[in-house]
């Protein structure tokens, strides 16, 4: 994922989806080696759920 695409997704997670930044660093710190997996590492570690995590990959889709 490019790095205008990724801000741009980490502003739709915490502006839309109200994600915490904390919780997001944290999923940026685990997923660092592949950045695209940001959403999925989001969900696995509890920080959104299922019906947010389908709301980013519509996002991403469209973006």
């Amino acid at each position: 994922m490019n790095p205008l695409k990724q801000s741009r997704l980490i502003r739709f997670l915490q502006e839309e989806l109200f994600i915490p930044a904390d919780a997001i660093a944290v999923a940026l710190r685990q997923g660092e080696q592949m950045p695209s997996l940001l959403p999925m590492v989001l969900w696995q570690y509890g920080l959104v759920t299922l019906e947010q995590l389908d709301r980013i990959f519509d996002w991403l889709e469209t973006a």
